[in-house]
């Protein structure tokens, strides 16, 4: 018989193993290592914002261009307040926008741009060399400052727990196996940062901002972007129409009378009997 005997640790080793797995982190970090990098990726985003404004370049719409979109401007409306119009005045408006042969989102003949042929255009090129500048070569220098100057820190934790997978994109620069996953390191919070201050650029610039790292990058992706591709107006009329297509008209002003005089309290409503008598 073969007895098999597991070594005895005292009490006081597991609960040291215990405590060990808890970090507690200096309270200058905060002030050293968190807001400088949100700082950083602030000022970063605004100075971006604006730089991009100083170089690009717009073109100026042509007058088909503003009628097309004055003429989706007012399809827009007529979908949306159809029923503040009586049914005839709405099917007038719906047939000069929709009719199979002489609406205007069916007569009117566009040609969709094609974004291959911006790749042998010399001003498109000279946008995206102008993007690149502006969005990838300073992210890539203050992500390399960033990494020299705070390599090694933790800077904060995230209060629930992760996977081990997540390591990889929380914890860059510190690389411990028996950290919690939990941990995110000064490396990743700047990225955190770069991508996650939307709603921030939003308050302060606007929605239509260039501070956006993600919209920037799918615009030149796409070459969508600032002087870049025209708009593709024969997509926007296909979706247009279809869109108009499906509206039925509801007269929402169908009782307005009877509802102010309702309201008002001084008229007696056209529901009441003795005022049907009068009538």
């Amino acid at each position: 018989m073969f007895s098999v005997s597991f070594p005895s640790y005292p009490a006081h080793f597991y609960k040291l193993r215990t405590k060990m797995a808890e970090l507690l982190l200096d309270s200058d970090i905060r002030m050293w290592v968190i807001l400088p990098i949100v700082l950083i990726s602030l000022l970063f985003g605004l100075v971006r914002h604006y730089a991009t404004i100083l170089l690009t370049n717009d073109t100026e719409p042509t007058i088909e261009q503003i009628k097309d979109g004055q003429v989706l401007v007012r399809s827009r409306h007529l979908r949306e307040h159809a029923g503040f119009i009586p049914n005839e005045a709405f099917l007038i408006r719906k047939h000069y926008f929709n009719h199979a042969e002489t609406g205007y989102f069916k007569s009117q003949q566009r040609t969709a741009p094609n974004p291959l042929n911006a790749m042998g255009d010399p001003g498109m090129a000279m946008e995206m060399l102008k993007g690149t500048v502006t969005n990838v070569l300073p992210m890539i220098l203050i992500g390399g400052w960033i990494n020299l100057t705070f390599a090694g820190f933790i800077a904060t934790k995230v209060p629930f727990p992760l996977t081990l997978k997540f390591k990889v994109m929380l914890q860059r620069g510190v690389e411990l196996k028996t950290l919690s996953a939990s941990w995110v390191s000064s490396m990743s919070w700047y990225f955190l940062n770069v991508f996650g201050l939307r709603s921030i650029y939003s308050l302060i610039l606007g929605g239509d901002n260039a501070a956006d790292q993600m919209r920037q990058m799918a615009q030149q992706m796409s070459f969508q972007g600032p002087g870049m591709a025209k708009q593709n107006f024969v997509q926007l009329f296909k979706d247009e129409w279809e869109a108009l297509q499906v509206v039925q008209h509801t007269d929402d002003l169908e009782k307005v009378e009877e509802e102010v005089m309702a309201v008002s309290g001084t008229l007696t409503p056209l529901t009441d009997p003795t005022m049907k008598k009068a009538f």
